[in-house]
C-alpha cells in the first residue's frame, strides 16, 4: 500500500517474513544506516542484518525508555557511527521504538531518512503508520514530538508469533478503535474475527496450532486498519483540522489514565480500551452515540477481557487524572477535545472547562 503524507510518500509492505536489510537499503537508495531496537528485538534486528555490519542502538524495553535520554542515545550512536544526513534510521520494534527512532531521525542534522519495521501488533496498526513521533516528558504521554513519516514500513507477520499476551492486548484495542471509526465493528463477521484473537491474550505455545490461526485472523484486520488510518492521515497529515483527530477515539481518556496510573504500568491498549468505553458514555450523554452502538462496542471490549470499570483500578487519584488531562496536547483554548462514536464513524467534541464535572463523573471520579 502506498500513501502520501504531506510531502512524504510512504510505502507499507505487509509480508510473512523478516525483511532483509539489503532490500531496505536498496528501496531507500541509501548506503549507510543504523538500527534502533530494544532488548526484546535485538535478536530480530541481528537476523535482519544477514551478517552485514550495521551499527545498532539497543535501548531498554518498555514505556519507561520513552524519554529524552533515549533520544540522546540514538543521536549519539548515529554521530559516533559517522552517519551522514543522507543516512537511514531503521526502527525495529514496537510503538516506543518507532516513536523514538522517528523523532531522532527528524532532528538528526535537520532530518535524515527513516524506515520502520514494526514487530508488535500496536506498531503495525498504529504507531509506525502516519508519521507521529515523540517521547514522554513532564510525566505527560507523548508531550514532545514531530510529524515525520517513515518512507518504507515493513510489517513481518512472523514477528507476531513472538508476542506475549500483554503486547497482543496493547495492539488489539487499536484494531477495535479502527473498526469503530470505519463502522465495521457493527458487522458480525468483523466482530467474530476480532474475538477470534482472544486466545492471544493468554499464554500459548506454537505446538497448539493457535498461533497460526490467530495470525490468519489478524492479517486482514491489520491490512484494513492500515488502509483506514493511511487514508485519513493523507487528508490531514499534521492534524490541522482535516479529520486526522478522529484517530484519537478513546485517547484523551486513555492518555490521562496512563499518566495518572504511572507511565508504563498499563499497556497503551489497556488504556485505549477503557478510554473507548468512556468515550461511548460521553457520546450517549451528548446524544451523539446511539445507545445500541455504544452497547455493541462495550460488549466487544468486555468480551476481550479489558478493564472497563470507572474509576479504573490503576488510577492513582482524581487529581492526577485531571492534571494529566489538562496537560494533554489535544487540549485547546476552547477546551478539552474528545472523539466519540457517532451514527456513522466518529466525531470530535469539545468540552469546556466549566463542564469538566461531566468528564470527572464519566471517569468515575465523583
Amino acid at each position: 500500500m502506498n500513501f502520501t503524507f504531506g510531502r512524504c510518500k510512504s510505502s507499507v509492505h505487509i509480508e510473512a517474513d523478516i525483511p532483509n536489510i539489503n532490500a531496505i537499503l536498496t528501496a531507500m537508495n541509501v548506503q549507510h544506516s543504523i538500527i534502533v531496537c530494544d532488548t526484546n528485538t535485538a535478536a530480530f534486528a541481528e537476523t535482519m542484518k544477514r551478517g552485514r555490519s550495521v551499527p545498532m542502538c539497543t535501548l531498554p524495553s518498555g514505556e519507561w525508555a520513552k524519554e529524552w535520554r533515549s533520544v540522546e542515545t540514538i543521536l549519539k550512536t548515529a554521530l559516533e557511527s559517522g552517519l551522514g544526513r543522507d543516512g537511514l534510521f531503521i526502527a525495529v520494534g514496537g510503538g516506543v521504538i518507532s516513536d523514538l527512532c522517528g523523532f531522532a531521525a527528524s532532528v538528526y542534522k535537520r532530518g535524515a531518512a527513516f524506515a520502520a519495521v514494526p514487530t508488535t501488533l500496536l506498531g503495525m496498526v498504529d504507531a509506525a503508520v502516519g508519521g507521529k513521533t515523540g517521547f514522554d516528558l513532564f510525566d505527560i504521554k507523548n508531550f514532545a514530538g514531530t510529524f515525520y513519516p517513515a518512507r518504507h514500513i515493513y510489517m513481518p507477520l512472523a514477528a507476531l508469533r513472538t508476542l506475549p499476551p500483554r503486547e497482543w492486548r496493547s495492539g488489539l484495542a487499536e484494531l477495535v478503535k479502527t473498526a469503530v471509526i470505519d463502522d465495521s465493528i457493527y458487522k458480525p463477521a468483523v466482530r467474530e474475527r476480532l474475538l477470534a484473537l482472544t486466545p492471544a491474550l493468554r499464554s500459548m505455545t506454537a505446538e497448539s496450532g493457535e498461533l497460526e490461526m490467530i495470525i490468519d485472523s489478524a492479517a486482514p484486520l491489520i491490512r484494513q486498519a492500515v488502509k483506514v488510518k493511511g487514508r485519513i492521515v493523507e487528508k490531514d497529515p499534521e492534524e490541522r483540522g482535516g479529520g486526522r483527530e478522529i484517530l484519537n477515539l478513546g485517547h484523551t481518556f486513555a492518555h490521562a489514565l496512563e499518566s495518572s496510573a504511572g507511565l508504563g504500568r498499563l499497556s497503551h491498549g489497556e488504556a485505549v480500551a477503557w478510554g473507548i468505553v468512556r468515550a461511548c458514555e460521553l457520546g450517549v450523554e451528548l446524544k451523539l452515540t446511539p445507545p445500541e452502538r455504544a452497547e455493541t462496542i462495550r460488549s466487544v471490549i468486555t468480551a476481550l477481557s479489558y478493564e472497563t470499570r470507572a474509576p479504573h483500578p490503576a488510577m492513582a487519584g482524581g487529581g492526577d487524572f485531571i492534571r494529566a488531562l489538562s496537560g494533554d496536547k489535544k487540549k485547546k483554548d476552547s477546551g478539552f477535545r474528545f472523539v466519540v462514536p457517532a451514527r456513522r464513524g466518529a466525531r470530535i467534541v469539545t468540552i469546556d472547562e466549566g463542564n469538566l464535572k461531566r468528564i470527572r463523573r464519566i471517569a468515575g471520579l465523583t
